[in-house]
């Protein structure tokens, strides 16, 4: 008989495997799950100037802020880089949705940020 510790969804479960007779195993959960509380990643809350300008730029994925490519009171286009996201490994750019002057900075490189948070926004 072992005994192992699984962990699902963030859930801690406590389980005996018992070897039967011709090498079939059978399993044994414990009564009840154990939870475990994890550390909660940092997630970005608007900061004061946010809503600055009337045209907000969102993050698409959640992930981690990777690099800064405007600055506030920068001209940007439709279509150009306002901030890297880093996520599974990958590096996705968020564009500006529409010609405008960068009105706010809402994130720091480091950031982990949420589908859908507020990056930018612009005027």
């Amino acid at each position: 008989m072992k005994n192992y510790t699984i962990t699902v969804n963030g859930n801690v479960y406590d389980v005996v495997v018992e070897e039967t007779g011709a090498g079939a195993v059978a399993v044994a959960p414990v009564a009840r799950p154990v939870t475990v509380p994890k550390a909660a990643p940092k997630v970005t809350a608007p900061a004061a100037k946010a809503g600055a300008g009337s045209i907000r730029v969102e993050a698409g994925a959640a992930g981690k802020v990777f690099k800064l490519e405007a600055s506030v009171g920068q001209a940007v286009k439709a279509g150009d880089p306002v901030v890297i996201i880093e996520a599974m490994k990958m590096e996705i750019p968020v564009v500006a949705p529409k010609d405008g002057t960068v009105a706010s900075i809402d994130v720091a490189v480091g950031d982990a940020i949420e589908a859908g948070a507020l990056l930018a926004t612009l005027n």
